[in-house]
């Protein structure tokens, strides 16, 4: 068998001719795949992933929050004093006026007081009357009679004293009885003047501040009887306002203590008797985002869970000015007056709100998920000549719904992806 010795300074040659070859296959199949992927592209179906920018007349800027249905007025009523509850005249559910009573408390206590307090005026009067009645002439006559009786009295001692000094003085009486006769006249003479002293004053009448004292008395009597009848008055419980009583937390028997009015009512507590709401309203809460476009008197579309196919009307009674913050949410607080949807409507209702904003006429618009952001540039995406995604930056206005206004960037007509095939799928920011 012949032998073949292999010429290894030959074995190059092919080469050239082989990368040649490999070459031209990378092309070939380089140029094919772009051909495909350009036959790929100008084939996409625009309607598939697109949608026209829309002209839309008259849009209305909505803002949604969500709310409970809550008593515009509520409280809690229990008694000024504590006491045992003798008589409850409602029940839940029952519609009660402004002063109508509700509630009786024990005032047996309170009604002794009071008997006491009339007694201790009519006693304060009745001197008062005196006083200010001045003396009877009988008595002023009566005060005449011993002034005349003294006076007697005083010219029987001073003749004696008369008399009897020129007989001491002569020796025929002696000293002592001379004194006697003068102690006797001065004793006379101290008589008158005490009668004639008391005589004066009963026809001056009484002192002023004898007079001050009976009114200040009667002042007294009057204020204590006030008290008592005001106690005996908190006795009966009414009604602060018109409303419906929406709790019973007390049994006539049982024996009640004052609480605060305002405290909540959606808890039962043994100190009160009863809850009173007034009107119904719903309270919810915005977004700081959102709370410029709520002003009061703005109109409210409401929904609640328990008439999912109702829209109630309502109207923005209250934005609040200060802002409440819940798990690092900040939100307001806005109270909406119920328009429509009284009858319907109960406190404790969730409810879905939407605030009818300003309007804006001729306002373009595109779907919320259209809006993307390329190199910290806000945009969409806009089928190019080769029907390709090329980034548009636009300037966006409010978001209604899921539409997003369109400020500049954009005509009527146009097209924007809201959806990309998978293979031209562009590269977005991923802050976005």
């Amino acid at each position: 068998m012949p032998m073949f010795v292999p010429l290894l300074g030959k074995v190059k040659k092919p080469l050239p001719l082989i990368v040649g070859l490999i070459s031209a296959g990378i092309i070939s199949a380089s140029a094919a795949t772009y051909l495909i992927l350009q036959r790929s592209s100008n084939q996409i179906d625009l309607q598939n992933y697109t949608v026209p920018v829309q002209a839309a007349q008259n849009l209305t800027v909505r803002v949604s929050a969500s709310g409970t249905v809550v008593p515009i007025q509520t409280v809690n009523i229990s008694p000024k004093t504590a006491g045992r509850l003798v008589q409850l005249l409602v029940e839940q559910g029952d519609r009660v006026r402004q002063g109508q009573i509700i509630a009786r408390m024990d005032s047996s206590d309170i009604e002794a007081q009071l008997a006491q307090a009339q007694a201790n005026l009519a006693e304060a009067q009745a001197r008062q009357a005196e006083i200010l009645a001045g003396n009877r002439a009988q008595e002023i006559a009566q005060a005449q009679a011993q002034v005349n009786a003294a006076q007697a009295r005083v010219d029987l001692t001073s003749g004696r004293v008369t008399r009897n000094r020129p007989l001491a003085e002569e020796g025929a009486i002696s000293r002592d009885r001379l004194d006697e006769v003068i102690a006797d006249d001065n004793s006379a003479r101290a008589n008158l003047r005490e009668a004639q002293q008391r005589l004066n004053l009963l026809r001056a009448g009484s002192r002023p501040e004898e007079i001050a004292q009976t009114r200040a008395a009667v002042a007294a009597a009057a204020a204590q009887l006030k008290a008592v009848q005001v106690q005996l008055n908190d006795t009966i419980i009414r009604a602060p306002f018109n409303g419906v009583i929406t709790q019973k937390y007390a049994t006539e028997g049982a024996f009640v203590t004052p609480t605060t009015s305002a405290s909540s009512t959606s808890s039962a507590t043994s100190t009160s008797i009863v809850a009173i709401a007034e009107g119904l309203e719903i309270l919810a809460k915005v977004p700081e985002v959102d709370i410029a476009q709520i002003k009061r008197g703005q109109r409210v579309e409401i929904q609640a869970d328990a008439y999912p196919d109702r829209t109630f009307q309502g109207q923005v009674r209250l934005v609040s000015p200060e802002a409440v913050v819940e798990q690092n949410v900040t939100s307001f607080q806005v109270r909406v007056s119920i328009v429509t949807g009284l009858d319907q409507l109960r406190s404790g209702m969730n409810a879905d709100l939407v605030f009818l904003g300003s309007k804006l006429p001729n306002a373009l618009v595109v779907p919320t998920v259209a809006i993307a952001t390329e190199k910290g540039k806000t945009g969409v995406y806009v089928p190019g000549d080769d029907k390709k995604p090329v980034f548009q930056p636009v300037e966006i206005g409010a978001s209604i719904e899921e539409k997003t206004q369109i400020l500049t960037g954009l005509e009527p007509g146009m097209r924007v992806f809201i959806d990309f095939p998978e293979k031209l799928k562009p590269k977005q920011d991923t802050d976005n």
